[in-house]
């Protein structure tokens, strides 16, 4: 049985628990993740308003990524993107690279500028990452808990806070996926 191939967008990348999240349910070969070096190269833009070392270390999780996912780096597909519209033109290079690398779906954040109808004359879905999660919880509920688990551990062990499960997906904008995590005596931070 293949897994849908999808292609992340920037807003997905850039937020750190997002990203480990949605990565790690890839990791646990949930789905084939995809993007572009010019999506890399928004989220590291996008990290300097984090401060004076925001670009820098933005670029050194980029360079992780790669080396985690060397598959899922795909070319600009100029050809392909001339033929496409959205409503946001600056967002056309990311529909390109997902219709040229035949991915299922296009997660993202940004519903406004990924009309649901252009996407599916291109064989293709928007979904965002909570419903996507939540999507796959009923199958995959067990690796899933195993992802979460890791990152509330590595959340509470960097800030050094004591975080809940349920307040650390909120805050990364994955609140039905926190929902479904709770109860779970596991995903506590030891103390």
């Amino acid at each position: 049985m293949s897994v849908p191939r999808i292609l992340i967008d920037t807003c997905v990348l850039y937020p750190t628990v997002m990203r480990e999240v949605v990565l790690g349910a890839a990791s646990e070969g949930l789905f084939e993740p995809i993007w572009s070096v010019r999506i890399l190269e928004e989220w590291a833009r996008a990290a300097i308003k984090l401060g004076p070392t925001g670009e820098a270390q933005a670029r050194s999780e980029i360079a992780l990524l790669g080396a985690a996912w060397p598959r899922a780096e795909r070319p600009a597909a100029p050809g392909v993107a001339q033929r496409l519209w959205l409503p946001d033109k600056d967002d056309v290079h990311v529909l390109a690279v997902a219709v040229d690398a035949g991915a299922d779906m296009i997660m993202t954040l940004n519903t406004k500028d990924f009309p649901r109808g252009t996407l599916a004359e291109e064989g293709m879905s928007r979904v965002d990452p909570d419903s996507y999660l939540a999507s796959l919880w009923p199958q995959h509920d067990i690796a899933l808990r195993r992802v979460a688990g890791r990152i509330l551990h590595t959340a509470c062990d960097l800030s050094g806070k004591d975080w809940e499960m349920r307040a650390l997906m909120k805050k990364a904008r994955l609140p039905r996926f926190g929902k479904l995590l709770t109860g779970s005596p596991r995903l506590t931070h030891p103390t």
